[in-house]
């Protein structure tokens, strides 16, 4: 069985950037393969102090939560892609 990995996406609302990380992000989903191995759990900083301190200047940041590295934009497809491999 294969581990499904997550991805936790840092964002706010009205993050236009945040927004276009998303669309990356669904893309990386919709490549041949990718259907079933990783998973997107989106996590609103404004919701809680410690991560406004800790992204709030550099949303949106991508996270693998197995591996625990990340990734803050500007990036791109690629490096979602590798980010996966980290796992």
């Amino acid at each position: 069985m294969i581990m499904q990995i997550k991805l936790i996406l840092y964002t706010t609302a009205g993050c236009h950037l945040c927004e276009q990380a998303e669309k990356l992000l669904e893309q990386l989903l919709s490549l041949p393969g990718n259907d079933n191995q990783f998973e997107v759990l989106p996590v609103d900083i404004s919701l809680e102090e410690r991560l406004v301190d800790l992204y709030g200047i550099r949303i949106p940041v991508v996270k693998n939560e197995l591996s625990g590295k990340e990734i803050g934009w500007p990036f791109e497809l690629s490096d979602l892609a590798e980010l996966l491999k980290t796992a």
